[in-house]
């Protein structure tokens, strides 16, 4: 029975940078040879980095992809890895168009190419848009073991490819992606594979993207399973990793002449290689323990924000401290993304703001270690106040908006990008300052409901305890009642229903799209529903505002939920 090394190089790739992610690849393919790989695969579009967007439709962008994947296999010949089978996601574009494409490299040549089938048009996805669906099935025979090859959302939809593969027999399929992190999809995808590989018949070796792009982040999760659908080894998630794993193959099918599959043409072909060489054995496989929801939360949020600062070449984040719960998480978050002296917190209080709010922000920045000042903000708002007779909702934004101001001038004058500091229920509901909290080029914790801010908050301290380290988040921060405090003795349930409940609600009309029969019928109050149903909807031009923010739901603001500005439409009692 043949044996094959299997290499998956989880790889942090960044688009646009073809020349770097050219790197990338050639440097996992030398770390595969010298862990004595036969085959490594890399991510979906490796080579351009993941989701390209509109990039896809610029013919100077696909030729930029096309000639740097022409260029890998000569590279990989004068590197001394000419032996090695490697698989790379890449952008191709033929006469019908654009095409995410994956290419089979051996020897100084492509031997073959798989463009993928299934286009997904959905959520964050509009790939329908960008490139035209292959239909050729190819199977390389390498070392004796027929090798086939997919990309991500073919193994998402029933029949396909995958499906194809099975009628005609491959020993082993190979899967590329690009498949964003949410909540939980961890096991969802875990599932997702040992059903296909059952469907296939075949073992099947998954590798992921790590890293962020935007409002994306990826997590990895790599993994191989075997043909019935057992988990094998998987990569722990948020970290680049090369997972390999020793497989024990069938081999030997007969050469055959095959029926294609209805909508599919198989295309084979057989490689000459050299003979086996003796190799280490293998350690045994990686089998990465899954992440706690809070952990997993975490990283995903870490990792979003530190690559969006970095590939977006920014040395340093500037935020308002508040003393409160949401700017606190996120200044940590910061510091874990980024270190304590990539960090400046700026403490802006106003007439109103409580010593212990000012005294909260202060010993954040103790705790963390960030940079540290206070810019107080009253006599600008006097201005404004005095000259412009500001009472009441005006006086109490004109306050956010100085505090925007502020951030946005320390941005301009020292070059730091500034994170807003929103989460995801405030934003629903529109319960921020447009121009004013809602400045910004990042906000981390866009896509966090209160509730789970939080939990994170509390888990994060925990961590720290258990590591003997400082706990970053003050206990106040995280017991007080939460307040805006832009007028005496405001709290946020002085406008809003407690958290708990609004996040329930929330949760079904954001995330789920129920109606209000729907709603009423899961047990909330008619009233509550068309009180928060009419946040929601009115606040929609805020949210298009909004700077960008790392996704974690299912249904994120922004990518994922669409809807007009101008718009009539209201759910309502019947």
């Amino acid at each position: 029975m043949p044996q094959l090394r299997i290499a998956l190089a989880q790889v942090n790739a960044c688009v646009g940078d073809i020349a770097g992610n050219s790197r990338l690849v050639l440097d996992q393919a030398a770390r595969a040879a010298a862990a004595g790989a036969d085959v490594v695969a890399l991510p979906e579009m490796v080579l351009t980095g993941y989701p390209v967007e509109d990039l896809a439709l610029r013919q100077s962008f696909a030729a930029a992809s096309r000639q740097a994947l022409d260029a890998l296999p000569g590279q990989l010949v004068e590197a001394g890895l000419g032996e090695l089978l490697v698989v790379v996601g890449y952008l191709d574009a033929d006469e019908a168009g654009p095409r995410n494409a994956a290419a089979i490299i051996h020897r100084g040549k492509v031997v073959d190419r798989y463009f993928k089938h299934h286009l997904p048009n959905y959520g964050v996805f509009d790939e329908f848009r960008y490139f035209k669906a292959g239909d050729d099935l190819p199977i390389v025979r390498y070392r004796g073991v027929d090798l086939g090859v997919v990309i991500c959302e073919d193994i998402w939809q029933d029949g396909g490819p995958v499906a194809a593969y099975g009628d005609v027999g491959v020993d082993l399929l190979l899967v590329l992606n690009g498949s964003p992190y949410e909540r939980a999809k961890d096991d969802v995808r875990g599932e997702l594979v040992a059903s296909r590989a059952r469907e296939a018949g075949a073992p099947i070796a998954y590798v992921n993207l790590v890293g962020g792009q935007d409002e994306l982040v990826f997590d990895g999760d790599s993994m191989v399973v075997d043909a019935g659908g057992t988990l094998v080894a998987r990569a722990p998630q948020f970290v680049e990793h090369l997972l390999v794993v020793d497989l024990d193959l069938p081999g030997g099918r007969p050469e055959r002449d095959d029926a294609a599959p209805a909508g599919f043409e198989v295309r084979r072909s057989t490689l000459d290689v050299a003979p086996e060489r003796d190799r280490t054995p293998s350690a045994g496989p990686t089998l990465a323990e899954p992440l706690s929801d809070e952990a997993e939360v975490w990283s995903a949020l870490v990792a979003g924000l530190r690559d969006y600062v970095r590939k977006n070449r920014f040395r340093s984040v500037v935020l308002g401290l508040s003393g409160g719960i949401d700017s606190a998480v996120v200044a940590a978050l910061a510091v874990d993304a980024l270190g304590p002296d990539a960090v400046h917190g700026v403490s802006m209080p106003s007439k109103y703001s409580s010593e212990h709010s000012k005294g909260d922000a202060a010993d954040l920045a103790r705790r963390t270690g960030l940079h540290f000042q206070v810019q107080p903000i009253g006599d600008m708002v006097e201005v404004f106040v005095s000259q412009l007779g500001l009472t009441g909702l005006a006086e109490e934004n004109v306050q956010a908006r100085a505090r925007g101001v502020t951030l946005m001038a320390l941005s301009n004058l020292e070059g730091h990008l500034v994170l807003a500091t929103g989460n995801k229920t405030e934003l629903a509901v529109g319960y921020s300052t447009i121009y004013g909290d809602a400045v910004g080029g990042f906000a981390p914790i866009k896509d966090v409901p209160k509730t789970l801010v939080w939990k994170l908050a509390r888990w994060r301290d925990e961590q720290a305890e258990r590591r003997g380290e400082t706990p970053p988040i003050p206990p106040s921060s995280i017991e007080k009642p939460p307040s805006a405090e832009l007028r005496p003795g405001q709290l946020d349930t002085d406008s809003l229903p407690d958290y708990e409940l609004l996040d329930d609600v929330l949760d079904d009309y954001v995330e789920s799209d129920r109606g209000f029969d729907d709603m009423v019928a899961a047990g909330f109050d008619a009233g509550l529903i068309e009180d928060v149903v009419r946040m929601v909807d009115r606040a929609e031009y805020k949210r298009r505002q909004y700077p960008p923010g790392t996704k974690i739901s299912l249904k994120a603001f922004g990518r994922d939920r669409r809807l007009p500005i101008t718009n009539t439409w209201r759910e309502r009692q019947p």
